[in-house]
């Protein structure tokens, strides 16, 4: 068997429709969009948490974060954790296990080159990528954006700061040119490409050609005479509880539109590379955020509407993701409603890479490969589950979840109200039919509780100096 070579991209806080081919209409996205009609796009696939470093490890391990005990992006610098609020954030693990058996590990095992490009966030020295199965590691360590230096070289990142590249180079070219270097520089064996770009993370930055474009575009779309925002109340936390969360309710950034174009742009280089190696036919690329769209805090860019909320939240805006794969053998031009999490791409890409499935370590996945030949078949899964019992930065407060069909239930930690939406209907949530429906939120909940008992899930506890 010819086995194919996996590239799979990972966009940083990109929401659900921060893509023309989902449904924005400020941003510009032909390369990606062009990429999403190829193959098989899904309409609700979730990341398994509503920030990063979680559902990165629910990646590379095929577990739940609650299960692995990343549960919340992974604080280095120690200066955020434990949130106070009326809760006390829970501890969490801040590394990617060493007993942990990784989807790089299983397809190096397989005869692939493996390779990391970018953004990692689960661990520093001893515990990056080249710990983890990868062979090649360029950019990734423990930092989870570009800090305060930015997207223009020189860099502070650790893993690039020797980068030799002339000043001012952005980093997404330049994650982008080691990557094409690696295919073209490539060996006989297949390879896994696990692109994860720092974009579109802030320091929301971008070059100021296209930056001027999008300034000219909501001009002329009248978008710069509409406020952007609402208010959104005060943070529930002790550190911010001055400042008030603001809320955009308009995608009209133009240094985010920026960004997501250089990203566009980017991405079409990158595939422009792999038809001019003849290896477009035999290649499946994989494309989904991890984590929602950045909506409710720090600048607030983007605009996850209809979708509540966006990045640190328990609401739709906070994990559903734009995902799409294309490759050998799938149908182009696809949709796909099946409910799927992150947790499902480490069986998915052993099953599409002819490699024998690893049931013990991908024990909450389940593999997407039946969906992507046959796209209108079903999965056969009780409930995706979610587990966040921590403060976002941007506004959210702890909770449980889980959608079984077409219903979500959702229980806030602070007051243990239980919400309960049908997202066929009310994608936005904004009818909570708990009291309507009173025993199926019972026995929704029932099943959240024993999961997480199961688990082993930590909850977070009451404030004794917390006071209203």
């Amino acid at each position: 068997m010819v086995r194919p070579n996996i590239v799979f991209i990972l966009i940083d806080d990109m929401g659900w429709r921060d893509l023309g081919c989902y449904g924005s209409s400020f941003y510009e996205t032909p390369h990606i969009d062009a990429l999403a009609a190829r193959g098989v796009r899904f309409t609700n696939a979730y990341a398994a948490c509503p920030v990063c470093s979680p559902t990165r490890a629910s990646i590379l391990t095929g577990k739940y974060p609650a299960r692995l005990g990343v549960t919340d992006w992974i604080d280095w610098g120690g200066s955020t954790h434990p949130a106070r609020g009326r809760l006390v954030d829970v501890p969490y693990v801040k590394q990617l296990s060493e007993g942990e058996h990784t989807l790089a590990d299983a397809l190096q095992a397989g005869g692939y080159a493996t390779w990391h490009v970018g953004k990692w966030h689960l661990g520093g020295p001893g515990h990056v990528p080249t710990d983890h199965g990868f062979e090649v590691n360029v950019g990734g360590c423990e930092w989870g954006s570009p800090g305060r230096e930015g997207y223009f070289s020189p860099w502070g990142i650790p893993a690039l700061r020797d980068a030799d590249v002339p000043e001012g180079t952005y980093l997404t070219d330049y994650l982008t040119d080691r990557a094409i270097g690696l295919i073209q520089g490539r060996d006989e064996r297949p390879f896994f490409l696990n692109l994860w770009y720092y974009t579109v993370h802030t320091p929301i930055q971008a070059k100021e050609e296209r930056v001027a474009y999008y300034r000219d575009k909501a001009h002329r779309l009248r978008l710069d005479q509409r406020d952007p925002f609402v208010d959104g109340g005060p943070f529930p936390t002790e550190h911010k509880r001055q400042l008030h969360i603001q809320r955009r309710i308009l995608q009209s950034d133009p240094v985010y539109a920026a960004m997501i174009d250089h990203l566009d742009e980017n991405v079409g280089r990158l595939m422009a590379t792999l038809e001019a190696e003849g290896l477009l036919e035999n290649t499946i690329v994989v494309f989904l955020s991890d984590n929602g769209g950045l909506a409710t805090a720090e600048g607030s860019p983007t605009c996850n509407a209809p979708l509540a909320e966006g990045k640190g939240w328990m609401y739709e805006g906070g994990t559903r993701e734009p995902q799409f794969v294309a490759g050998p053998g799938l149908p182009a031009g696809a949709l796909c409603d099946a409910v799927t999490t992150s947790t499902d791409w480490y069986p998915t890409l052993l099953e599409l890479a002819g490699l024998p499935l690893l049931p013990a370590q991908h024990v909450d996945g389940v593999s997407l490969a039946p969906l992507l030949r046959e796209p209108n078949t079903t999965l056969e899964r009780e409930a995706i589950y979610w587990h966040y019992p921590h403060y976002g930065n941007q506004g959210g407060t702890p909770g449980c979840s889980l959608r079984q069909g077409d219903y979500k239930l959702i229980e806030f930690f602070e007051d243990g109200r239980l919400e309960l939406y049908n997202l066929r209907e009310d994608v936005s949530e904004a009818r909570n039919l708990a009291a309507e429906q009173p025993e199926r939120t019972a026995a929704l909940h029932r099943l959240l509780v024993r999961w997480r008992q199961e688990i082993e899930a930590r909850i977070p506890q009451p404030n004794p100096d917390w006071r209203e």
